[in-house]
């Protein structure tokens, strides 16, 4: 059996930072594995160490990204490919539909039983990668995964998923399939200083998009970015200090000078 794992290198910005035109500027941004997309690295590890299984993981990314990379290698994947080359260092931006035909490519290569994505990324937060990944390859899918049990004889994979208002589904999905993984399906492990010594040692190739037989037209999209700004508050938060009789008392001052209680 072989998983496909998509992982993604997001930005997080400072508390305070300066936008530079379409973009927050770069001294601003620390990176990082995405959050959603452990619980996917981990439930795939997991399968791995039920029964034979490789996970094999896939960013799209520049050479900063390796880092990140390393990192799903370090928590038990196997190998892994990063997709980066000039053309897609210059794109404006990588839309969800590039995305998708970009990682299809990949699963033609790889023929995966399964492919686990990350709900969403919490950067862009989109949460459309998986979904448009299973609509261009023809996969079955699930999205909003948080429970799985796996069967592989049967080729079925039982799963729960959430769903609007609270309400959760329980379902069965014929594999080959993409499962978009909710945070809570399980307890992402730390990545041991053995797992981040060998994560050096396993295999991490470079695809360019010629590579995969797509050209430049795979970049092309409606979608422009025209505005970067930060959103005006609409509130203020008010932080007291001191021991909890200090800070009621502070509160209590603060209501009466709001005109909400009087006295």
């Amino acid at each position: 059996m072989k998983i496909l794992v998509t992982v993604k290198e997001v930005a997080e910005a400072e508390d305070e930072f300066e936008i530079d035109g379409l973009d927050i500027d770069e001294r601003y941004l620390e990176y990082d594995l995405n959050e959603w997309d452990e619980y996917a690295i981990e439930e795939a590890v997991q399968i791995k160490e039920s029964g034979d299984c490789e996970v094999v993981s896939v960013t799209i990314g520049p050479e900063r990204s390796e880092e990140t990379i390393r990192m799903a290698l370090a928590k038990g994947v196997d190998r892994a490919i990063r997709v980066w080359d000039d053309d897609l260092a210059s794109a404006e931006m990588i839309d969800i539909g590039t995305k998708a035909d970009i990682l299809a490519s990949i699963v033609e290569e790889e023929d995966p039983d399964l492919v686990l994505t990350g709900v969403q990324a919490n950067d862009d937060s989109f949460g459309a990668t998986g979904v448009a990944l299973a609509e261009t390859i023809g996969f079955e899918w699930g999205a909003v995964v948080n429970a799985l049990d796996l069967d592989r004889d049967d080729g079925v994979a039982h799963v729960r998923r959430e769903l609007e208002g609270g309400i959760e589904e329980l379902t069965d999905i014929e594999i080959p399939a993409v499962l978009t993984i909710q945070t809570g399906i399980n307890e992402p492990r730390y990545a041991s200083l053995r797992g981040i010594r060998q994560a050096q040692r396993k295999p991490l190739d470079v695809s360019t998009l010629s590579d995969l037989g797509l050209g430049e037209d795979v970049l092309e999209t409606p979608v422009s970015r025209t505005a970067m700004y930060e959103p005006e508050s609409e509130g203020e938060a008010v932080v007291f200090d001191g021991n909890p009789e200090e800070s009621a008392t502070q509160l209590a001052d603060l209501l009466r000078d709001k005109g909400v209680v009087e006295g």
